[in-house]
């Protein structure tokens, strides 16, 4: 459906819209569990008072204090993963394409561990993820390069490779570190929203709402670089000039969420592929993605903490478990379309 306004063309797919909708309430609701529950528990409506300002003291330092960071860690943690696994995997032209399969994930954990065991932590934390998925994205992409071009394949397989390689160093570092370090470092490698305060939240807010407006805003040429590359450049598009800025924003988003929250798995390879099936669209799209990320995340959250009550789970374990499922079922249906093919 298109909808033209003021001499501007809006194409607007009212599926896309209502699945944005129901994965934004989901995401909502589940925030709203999590500020209930816990070790002071406090009701719906009472959680609901305290947000519009007529809470007591109590309920406003459990909510405001204690458990709306991590809530809004997660939520924008999920947002900054789903845009950038979509980002990844259109631009590679394959759903496994997401950046903790092709090492930008792996490469902000690296920089991180490196602030967190050799600079001590801190501000260190985050410019080391920051640094680390800048560097690596751009050696994967120098690798990837042949003929002044970058092939979507060549982007997977010497991503592959790198993460294998950043693997073991990040092995390495924590052999070498103090026990008390090795065991925060392993904990964070994990992916973990415990202990989130407001100097989490802020720096991954900030970037999803640079980055986020972004990528929406060059979702127009990455939708014409599935056509292909010559395809893209007949019809005025800068191929490798757009590449290099939606990576650079990928990057971005993913280098944040992981200083925030560490390298979570599998929301950047799932939350896409989910908002791609629900829309029923060739492509997902950016927001959608996004939003289903943090829906997904903060149902992981809510799941780790009260699962296996009083143990608090890191939230990575159980995006791992449900993540290890996901993968196994999206290569056996890639088989079976194959064989059918």
């Amino acid at each position: 459906m298109t909808v033209r306004t003021a001499g501007v063309a809006l194409h607007v797919r009212p599926r896309a819209i209502g699945v944005g909708l129901c994965v934004a309430a989901i995401a909502s609701i589940t925030a709203l569990v999590t500020f209930a529950v816990g070790d002071f528990p406090l009701s719906v409506p009472e959680v609901l008072e305290t947000l519009s300002g007529r809470g007591d003291r109590i309920s406003e330092f459990v909510v405001y204090e204690l458990r709306m960071p991590r809530v809004l860690t997660a939520l924008f943690v999920g947002i900054a993963f789903g845009v950038a696994g979509a980002v990844f995997q259109r631009l590679s032209r394959n759903p496994l394409g997401s950046p903790d399969i092709i090492g930008f994930t792996t490469g902000s954990a690296t920089g991180a561990l490196v602030g967190l065991l050799l600079l001590g932590g801190g501000l260190s934390l985050a410019g080391g993820a920051i640094g680390g998925g800048l560097v690596v994205a751009a050696l994967i992409y120098l690798l990837a390069w042949r003929d002044g071009t970058v092939r979507p394949q060549q982007l997977i397989l010497v991503g592959v490779g790198i993460n294998t390689a950043l693997a073991s160093v990040n092995g390495y570092l924590i052999t070498r570190a103090d026990l008390g370090d090795a065991m925060q470092a392993a904990i964070w490698l994990t992916g973990s929203l415990n202990g989130r305060g407001w100097e989490h939240v802020i720096p991954v807010a900030v970037t999803v709402a640079i980055g986020l407006p972004v990528a929406i805003v060059l979702s127009r040429p990455l939708s014409l670089l599935s056509l292909g590359d010559d395809t893209a450049g007949a019809l005025g598009v800068p191929v490798e000039r757009t590449r290099r800025g939606l990576l650079v924003v990928a990057v971005a988003l993913t280098a944040m969420a992981t200083a925030a929250a560490g390298p979570v798995p599998f929301v950047a390879l799932a939350a896409p592929q989910v908002a791609r099936r629900l829309t029923r669209s060739p492509e997902p799209g950016l927001l959608v993605a996004g939003l289903t990320g943090a829906a997904l995340l903060a149902l992981a959250d809510l799941g780790a903490q009260r699962l296996f009550t009083p143990v608090t789970l890191p939230v990575g374990v159980l995006t791992g478990a449900l993540g290890g499922a996901y993968l196994a079922w999206l290569l056996f249906s890639s088989r079976r379309r194959t064989r059918r093919g």
